[in-house]
């Protein structure tokens, strides 16, 4: 059987129903990559545990973060915040071989290919407010009035960055250096958790959730960066979409009770290519 590049995100793997479904995963083939959305897990421990697992199964596992990862819990081993946590799960990430959005590129040349992976962090900044809300403040004002508020305001820290905004716009411009200095005859797969447009959010449940989704900054990376597929998380719906022609997976595995509502059992791998 020839090769596969597959993705999934959101493995939550600290709910004992999603960590089973994790334990199970296995390739099709000896030589399949695996691409990891974000949001393993909450504590650094099972972050470590279940990106481990993947890459003794997987040729090649890249990873991207999510806010989970990013999330300092009084639980977590791991007691430190903002620029310093990304790095220290970085290091661990290259201590057990998994690739990172600050490691060299990998190409993946298997059907579907060449194309190269990059895997994205880019934060949000508040930019996908409601109609009609003209600031973060009252963006945020609306959003706790609501009661739709995101965990990250509690626990997602931003040090030695004042605000996440300026922590995502350092973020925007490093990763568009790298972006701009890629092959110009190879396509790309764009990975990030957090889409890169802000369409996909128009099915969001609360969309006043969106402000906590991604970035304007990022609009035109998919046409811009020639992606031939962008990848993502976040929204816990998986599917597939298409914006300027473009295809657009997303990719993730979801909570317990949101997967568990549905027709068919969870998919948690989903092909990019072939």
């Amino acid at each position: 059987m020839s090769a596969s590049l597959f993705a999934t995100s959101d493995l939550h793997v600290s709910r004992p129903e999603n960590r089973r479904i994790v334990e199970e995963l296995v390739p099709e083939s000896g030589d399949d990559w695996l691409i990891v959305a974000g949001d393993v897990a909450d504590l650094s421990t099972d972050i470590e545990w279940c990106l481990r697992l993947l890459r003794e199964r997987f040729a090649r596992v890249i990873w991207a973060p999510g806010n989970h990862e990013l999330w300092t819990l009084p639980a977590d081993p791991l007691q430190v915040r903002g620029v310093e946590r990304y790095q220290a799960l970085v290091e661990m990430c290259r201590r057990i071989d998994v690739l990172t959005p600050e490691d060299d590129f990998a190409v993946w040349r298997g059907a579907g290919g060449p194309a190269v992976v990059v895997p994205i962090f880019q934060l949000y900044d508040y930019s996908w407010r409601m109609p009609g809300q003209d600031s973060k403040e009252e963006s945020l004002k609306y959003a706790y009035r609501t009661g739709i508020v995101c965990t990250d305001e509690m626990v997602l820290h931003s040090d030695p960055y004042p605000h996440k905004e300026l922590w995502c716009r350092d973020r925007i411009a490093q990763t568009e250096q790298r972006l701009a200095a890629l092959d110009p005859d190879l396509p790309a797969v764009l990975v990030s958790h957090w889409p890169l447009v802000r369409q996909p959010t128009d099915v969001l449940w609360y969309p006043e959730f969106a402000q906590w989704c991604g970035t304007d900054l990022t609009a035109d990376w998919h046409l811009r960066f020639r992606a031939a597929v962008a990848v993502y998380g976040h929204l816990h719906i998986p599917r597939t979409t298409e914006y300027d022609g473009v295809r657009f997976e997303e990719v993730s595995l979801g909570y317990p009770h949101e997967w568990g509502k549905r027709a068919t059992p969870p998919q948690p791998l989903r092909r990019v290519f072939p």
